[in-house]
């Protein structure tokens, strides 16, 4: 495994190490010598929402049974992370031949403390991409030409906190979130700025912007608002801080007057768009006895609205479907994930932290596959932290997925994509990108675009 794959992987699990008081940990972990949040939720304050004994298998029931999938789609506009305010779309028409059309460079790649993790978005035959050291960059969508860069770094010297962010679209702007403490909008036509905004804390998610608001959650668990045209700040809402998460971050889903926001605190929590004020808090939380990272409880992957219904995973084991409407939670999985599900039809994909992808009913959450991508993988001890001192090499993360034309398609940190049949879990195709790459995929057009580890933006047709 490369130093720069292993820092890419650092940067999900860095949170987890933090206790072990190791120098090398310490040199990766960005909140190294910096002043950490105080406030620690304790564990009495959470109910697990998953049977301890609860297993995670193919239901009996439904084995060999199918199920609906939405036709797929051609979407032309992709502006926001999750493609819609909900972080939902259904089945795409794109990339029919899953081959490489073009590779091009978005600026620095992920190594010596720069890591690429914002999701590339799409709009007006542009693909809009921001690279390790937030440069922001638009490119056409058919070839892939640079059209404009623009550096929204603030000053000179480097912030150790200073990766990570993300974009958004909205009527001709764009709107960029950064872990250099600031909120940006931009011109989506040349790049200029329009108007910058500080904010206390590094933000290291993209951002969402619905009827003229800016959402994005801060590292220290505040969801905060501003105003789109203006960038005057709004209402904000702080969920319980944790001193013990993952260094990536998700944006908040919105459906309607309700805004849905995942927080390393495990929490997810549903407010009024219009003023903050809170509808429900579900904790995703899971305690293992046998693993110390479930005391993660963090949920880096974006939450989904779908059908009245919120999918979300989270880091300490909990993947589940709860009402949009009540907050009650409608079913439950021990999932393991980092990453955001994926809702169409009867189903609901989602890739568990070691590569199990799992197939399971919208309705009920009984599993109809379960497919292991990280399948024939052999783990190699080396010393220390990934290579020096006698711990094993985990198995390689994998992005989140996407589904277009029946096809579940994803890519892994060892630069592998996959295509798997969405009816039945078999491997269908797979595809070697170059590089590591655990952002997930979007669709444009007749085109999947992805952003890779090493920097660059690659399109598939």
């Amino acid at each position: 495994m490369t130093s720069r794959r292993i820092r890419l992987l650092t940067v999900l699990m860095v949170a987890a190490l933090g206790a072990s008081g190791c120098s090398t940990l310490g040199r990766l972990n960005p909140f190294h010598g910096k002043e950490r949040p105080k406030e620690t939720a304790s564990a009495g304050e959470r109910i697990s929402i998953v049977p301890a004994d609860q297993k995670l298998e193919v239901a009996e029931a439904l084995k060999g049974v199918d199920f609906a999938l939405p036709a797929p789609a051609v979407v032309t506009d992709w502006p926001l992370p999750g493609g819609t305010p909900e972080q939902s779309i259904e089945n795409v028409d794109a990339a029919p031949n899953l081959e490489i059309a073009w590779k091009r460079s978005i600026g620095r790649g992920s190594g010596k403390g720069y890591f690429v993790t914002a999701p590339p978005i799409a709009a007006g035959g542009r693909i809009f991409t921001m690279d390790g050291e937030s440069g922001v960059s638009a490119h056409d969508a058919q070839s892939g030409a640079q059209v404009w860069r623009t550096d929204v770094r603030v000053g000179g010297k480097r912030d150790r906190e200073g990766f990570g962010g993300g974009l958004a679209y909205a009527n001709g702007k764009l709107y960029v979130s950064s872990g250099f403490r600031e909120v940006v909008q931009l011109d989506a036509a040349t790049g200029a700025v329009g108007w910058r905004t500080r904010t206390d804390q590094p933000i290291h998610a993209a951002p969402t912007v619905v009827d003229g608001r800016v959402m994005v959650v801060a590292i220290d668990n505040t969801l905060l608002t501003f105003d789109a045209a203006t960038g005057a700040p709004g209402w904000t809402y702080q969920a319980l801080s944790e001193s013990a998460r993952i260094l990536a971050a998700a944006s908040p889903a919105v459906s309607g007057d309700t805004v849905v926001a995942p927080f390393g605190s495990g929490e997810l929590v549903a407010l009024r768009a219009q003023n903050g004020s809170d509808l429900w808090n579900a904790a995703m939380s899971r305690t293992s006895q046998t693993s110390a990272l479930s005391e993660i409880r963090d949920i880096p992957g974006r939450p989904v609205v779908y059908r009245g219904d919120v999918f979300a995973v989270s880091h300490s084991g909990v993947f589940a479907a709860t009402d949009l409407r009540t907050g009650q939670s409608r079913w439950s999985l021990p999932i393991v994930g980092v990453t955001t599900p994926w809702a169409a039809g009867d189903v609901v994909y989602v890739v568990s932290r070691d590569g199990q992808l799992v197939c399971a009913s919208r309705d009920s959450g009984q599993v109809y596959w379960i497919r292991d991508l990280n399948e024939g993988f052999k783990a190699k001890k080396r010393g220390g932290f990934f290579g020096l001192g006698g711990h094993t090499i985990q198995k390689p993360l994998w992005s989140s997925p996407i589904l277009a034309n029946n096809r579940v398609i994803l890519a892994s940190a060892t630069g592998q994509l996959v295509s798997v049949n969405a009816k039945t879990g078999a491997v269908e195709r797979r595809v070697n990108l170059g590089s590591p790459t655990i952002i997930g995929p979007i669709a444009s057009g007749a085109m999947i675009y992805l952003v890779s580890d090493n920097g660059q933006l690659i399109a598939l047709r």
